[in-house]
């Protein structure tokens, strides 16, 4: 029977080891953007303590081998299942600090996983376990573990309970191994009272943590943003939060400002209307991206669209913008419009799946800030666009600061370039964001900029546009490489001009 109890301990220890190292890993990604390179130093930061803490454990002696498992177990489910809380209010009120106390955290909780399976080997090895058999069955409990939270991670865990509450449930697992370590050694273990107790404080702090998780999460906003939280939710592709402050209206992604209801008009109509102005004619459109309904509503202006496919990943988006009331206000209940319809999957995908034509095409993805977004910007990706546009049409593309990020800016005109359409870059002054970038694009014509609007504006006029489509000296054009999909050089682009423009 205790052989069984530790082999089986053993799963949820490896469950909860992975499952830190998770949390660690998405808040990273949420927070600091480039998932992969936050996967991967927290990934080999973890793997690196795993090999310190299994060195150390040899250092225990033989009859203290339960003992320190206990204190093990009660140490990683305290340090862990604080750990995503803890880590995101240093991110939200002290900043700078959040790279250390990320990989010192890391490093803690991997030095004591790592101390965790040749413990338990050892116990089970001294109750005079065949050797071969002790190791085949804890490594397959073990690797069990790992597959089990896998799955349950990105699935079930952080898109319903959040990253916060994830970590404190994983903590009380460890405590709940602890206890019933305890219970089913109390025979060979000293201090019994003392170990309960201060197993007893860690779980009650654990439970209270899960308890009030929302409220931290809350609080930790509260100083990464400022302003009063409206909205917010934790999806299995990003965090969404929505604020207020006065009038103004906010949507942030992973913790980046995607627009500002005083001068997002200033933005959409740029994005639109100089595409859609030039084709009266055009009855079908695609928007890519905007599951904020802004680009959507623009669009619905003009009398002779027929239909509007919207394609977005994220379904708590567009259900979001479809339902709040003051986000259906500043949408002007675009997805309520007839036309419209809704795709909730991965844009690449879907196009590669469906055959529709389209007369437009407006592309709103978020800034290729990571190598899941950069692929949105890549050669083969803009050449699956062009097969589903009509040989007339106009493909208009969110292309980030050609001012603050211009390498970026380039990079997307001749990631374009390369798959044989004709490029039209230009900019709009947008007072949130500052110099904002847009390239237009054709399989065939040249465009050329409208001098006058059929609907009326807030913001363009023959001046602005004309303006627009001229870049000064310190915007001028820079000769890049595309972006391919096997290197991604636009990611690594963007984040040095990101990094330059902050200096």
């Amino acid at each position: 029977m205790t052989k069984k109890i530790l082999i089986l301990s053993v799963f949820v220890v490896a469950s909860c080891g992975l499952a830190y190292e998770l949390i660690a890993g998405a808040l990273a990604s949420y927070l600091l953007g480039d998932s992969i390179l936050q996967f991967s130093t927290i990934i080999g930061c973890y793997l690196f303590a795993m090999g310190v803490g299994a060195h150390l454990s040899k250092y225990v002696k033989d009859e203290d081998v339960l003992a320190r498992f206990v204190d093990i177990e009660l140490a990683v489910g305290l340090i862990g299942g604080v750990s995503a809380a803890l880590l995101f209010l240093t991110f939200s009120w002290m900043g700078a600090p959040f790279r250390t106390m990320l990989y010192a955290m890391v490093f803690m909780v991997g030095a004591m996983v790592g101390m965790e399976v040749p413990l338990v080997m050892r116990a089970l090895n001294v109750r005079q376990t065949g050797f071969s058999e002790l190791v085949s069955r804890v490594l397959t409990f073990d690797y069990l573990g790992a597959l089990a939270v896998s799955l349950l991670f990105p699935l079930v865990l952080a898109p319903h309970l959040g990253l916060v509450r994830t970590g404190f449930m994983f903590g009380m697992l460890n405590v709940g191994v602890a206890l019933w370590t305890i219970y089913v050694f109390r025979r060979e273990l000293e201090n019994l009272t003392g170990r309960l107790l201060r197993a007893s404080a860690v779980l009650v702090a654990l439970v209270f943590g899960f308890i009030g998780a929302d409220r931290m999460t809350q609080f930790g906003e509260h100083g990464l943003f400022g302003d009063e939280i409206v909205y917010s939710t934790t999806t299995p592709y990003q965090r969404l939060v929505i604020t207020r402050w006065k009038d103004d209206l906010r949507l942030y992604i992973n913790g980046n400002l995607q627009f500002s209801s005083r001068d997002e008009y200033r933005y959409h109509e740029a994005l639109v209307h100089p595409a859609m102005e030039a084709l009266p004619w055009a009855r079908r459109v695609l928007v890519l991206g905007g599951g904020d309904g802004l680009a959507l509503r623009e669009v619905l202006r003009y009398p002779q669209v027929e239909q509007v496919t919207l394609v977005d990943l994220d379904p708590a988006m567009t259900q979001a913008f479809a339902r709040r009331e003051e986000l259906v206000k500043l949408n002007h209940g675009a997805f309520a419009d007839k036309r419209v319809r809704v795709i909730n999957a991965d844009a690449a995908i879907w196009l590669q799946n469906t055959e529709e034509m389209f007369d437009a095409v407006i592309i709103d993805f978020p800034d290729p800030s990571s190598f899941a977004l950069g692929k949105l910007y890549s050669v083969p990706f803009y050449g699956m666009v062009k097969q589903h546009m009509a040989a007339n049409g106009l493909l208009v593309v969110q292309s980030t600061s050609p001012f603050f990020a211009p390498h970026a800016f380039w990079t997307i005109d001749a990631t374009l370039r390369e798959v044989g359409l004709r490029t039209s870059p230009y900019h709009a002054y947008v007072p949130s964001f500052g110099e904002w970038g847009f390239i237009l694009a054709s399989p065939q014509q040249e465009y050329k900029p409208p001098e006058s609007y059929r609907l009326p504006m807030r913001y363009l006029n023959a001046e602005t546009t004309r303006a627009m489509f001229s870049f000064p000296p310190d915007m001028k054009p820079l000769p890049m490489e595309p972006n391919r999909l096997n290197t991604q050089s636009l990611v690594n682009e963007f984040e040095r001009d990101w990094r330059r423009s902050i200096r």
